[in-house]
């Protein structure tokens, strides 16, 4: 069943919409049977646009006109834009929950070395000894001590 219209919002009818875009009315008709437009209806049953449906109308008439896509290509293109974008947004969600969850074992750590006995940094537990250079290096203790 198709949407109804929400209150508060701008919606336009079929002939004001082929004007604007100077396309026949058959045609936005042939869109929605084809799956690529879904205007809501009135209860009694008028087609009305809403910005996002224009915006829609506008991709296809840009792969229609401009880049020659037949209109097979253009719902392969719709579908695959639209699972991009819900992927993209998928990522988004990952990738806050890998930030919160950095976060709370950051909050881990500094609780941990907070009640630490010994409160050292992890330079601190390493000895810096002269190498054959006289230079002092890290690490030259885990090498001397073999």
């Amino acid at each position: 069943m198709a949407k109804r219209a929400e209150r508060g919002k701008a919606y336009y009818m079929i002939s004001a919409v082929s004007q604007k875009y100077k396309i026949h009315p058959q045609t936005l008709r042939l869109y929605e049977r084809e799956g690529l437009l879904k205007p809501s209806r009135t209860d009694g049953n008028t087609r009305l646009y809403s910005e996002e449906d224009l915006e829609q109308l506008e991709t296809i008439l840009t792969l229609t006109r401009d880049l020659g896509v037949n209109l097979a290509g253009v719902e392969i293109i719709l579908n695959m834009r639209r699972k991009m974008e819900q992927m993209q947004h998928e990522v988004n969600e990952f990738m806050e929950y890998v930030k919160r969850e950095l976060a709370r074992g950051i909050d881990d750590w500094e609780q941990r070395l907070s009640t630490a006995l010994v409160k050292s940094a992890p330079t601190d537990l390493v000895r810096h000894t002269p190498n054959l250079s006289g230079a002092e290096t890290p690490n030259t203790k885990l090498k001397t001590q073999k």
